[in-house]
């Protein structure tokens, strides 16, 4: 069981236009979500390549949550290039051995902030029960 500053890194890819939103209204609520959750504000999760996702995994980030727009995505067909792109990181996550577990992709709306707080303490469980990952350099 993992304790205090044990606890593996959550990265999470938040959407400038819903998501990071969804987060700034956890603040606004005077929420807070765990101290190993770093967040990241991002135009488009779908600019990130595989091999993000898996470089994160080696350098110790423990579980990443891509927190986007959903369907209503500002971008066109940004999301199901997205959902495309996480599939494929779940087959290289696979084929190395990773629980798929430790990435979730997941659609936040600017107002959602139970929602955000949730997910963060789903990943904080699966990152807790799986100790961080391990991998071949």
């Amino acid at each position: 069981m993992a304790h205090g500053n044990a606890q593996g890194k959550i990265l999470v890819l938040a959407t400038e236009t819903c998501a990071y939103p969804g987060a700034n209204s956890v603040g606004q609520a005077h929420s807070s979500y765990p101290a190993n959750t770093y967040l990241l504000r991002v135009r488009s999760p779908a600019l990130f390549p595989e091999r993000f996702y898996m470089d994160c995994f080696r350098k110790g980030v423990a579980g990443i949550l891509i927190m986007s727009c959903g369907e209503e995505c500002p971008y066109e067909g940004a999301y199901h290039a997205l959902a495309k792109r996480v599939d494929a990181v779940y087959q290289e996550m696979k084929a190395a051995d990773i629980d798929i577990r430790r990435l979730r992709l997941t659609a936040i709306c600017t107002v959602c902030n139970r929602a955000f707080l949730r997910e963060i303490n789903q990943m904080n469980e699966v990152v807790q029960e799986l100790g961080p990952p391990q991998l071949a350099a």
